[in-house]
């Protein structure tokens, strides 16, 4: 059962939109402009956490990390399962990474998005993980 954020959790990515880093406002700028063809969401309540950025569609997470993280990967590895628990793969990118390639980061993001083929891509359910063809 999911449940919804609470109160305190609203207020916190409402805070967390508006003090980005500068890497998580470029990739912002680029993913928000609608050039990968699916709609992103910023600081998006998932999973128990606050994705950095989120697609619906594509069931997709973006993770923009600074050095902290470098400290902090049990964490991250829990919150990369729990949205995958609910379909979501976790993508990240270093700050630095973001900052000096982003025409590069783009095109990692592109590669992770569905096929036109692909059922997320027409707007129909996508399978839940680890059932499918093959399995």
């Amino acid at each position: 059962m999911r449940h919804p954020p609470g109160k305190e959790m609203v207020q916190r990515a409402r805070r967390l939109r508006g003090e980005m880093t500068d890497a998580e406002r470029l990739l912002w700028s680029r993913l928000r402009a609608g050039q990968l063809g699916v709609k992103f969401r910023s600081q998006m309540w998932l999973g128990g956490a606050i994705a950095d950025f989120a697609c619906i569609q594509a069931r997709l997470v973006i993770e923009v990390d600074g050095g902290q993280h470098d400290r902090d990967r049990r964490k991250d590895e829990r919150r990369a399962r729990a949205m995958a628990a609910l379909g979501y793969r976790t993508i990240r990118f270093w700050n630095h990474d973001v900052l000096e390639n982003i025409d590069g980061v783009l095109r990692v993001i592109e590669d992770a998005l569905p096929s036109p083929s692909h059922p997320a891509a027409r707007g129909g359910p996508l399978p839940l993980p680890g059932t499918g063809e093959g399995r």
